[in-house]
């Protein structure tokens, strides 16, 4: 087997579908995000998306949330190849983050990745840096979330 097989590279890969209720939408922005529009429901109304919607960290979040539970070895991707299974790392970050439909209480996202790239890291031997393509769609199949997320991967 080799990286690009194990690490889906062109691959898209299913992590789940999540329902956003009104109550968790609130309970997270009034932690984390606490603008009029995600937490209090008459004021959503009145504002620019005329209606109570979730943050666009907490689709975010919720991306990961449904990445780390699907892990890397799904649809048959096992490790076999030489060496040691690869172990996947901290993320070094992400980039081109685009909240592109808001997602609203009661809408059902459902979450994908797509294996990018992979590169040698030069100041660290062994390691690697996995690119991957982060999307979520609402009920209607309207793109609401995308982004490139970034993870070290240490290869033998």
């Amino acid at each position: 087997m080799t990286l690009d097989e194990f690490f889906g590279i062109g691959v898209t890969t299913p992590l789940g579908s999540h329902k956003f209720e009104a109550d968790a939408i609130k309970a997270f922005a009034r932690k984390y995000d606490p603008q009029p529009f995600h937490i209090d429901e008459s004021a959503a109304k009145n504002s620019v998306f005329g209606g109570l919607c979730a943050s666009g960290w907490h689709t975010a979040a919720t991306w990961m949330k449904y990445n780390l539970a699907t892990g890397m070895e799904t649809e048959g991707r096992r490790w076999r190849g030489p060496g040691p299974r690869p172990e996947f790392g901290p993320s070094p970050g992400f980039k081109n983050l685009k909240w592109l439909k808001p997602v609203y209480a009661g809408e059902t996202v459902s979450f994908t990745r797509t294996g990018v790239a992979h590169r040698p890291i030069a100041s660290r031997r062994g390691w690697r840096l996995l690119t991957l393509r982060a999307d979520a769609f609402d009920s209607t199949g309207d793109k609401v979330l995308e982004f490139e997320s970034a993870v070290l991967v240490k290869v033998g």
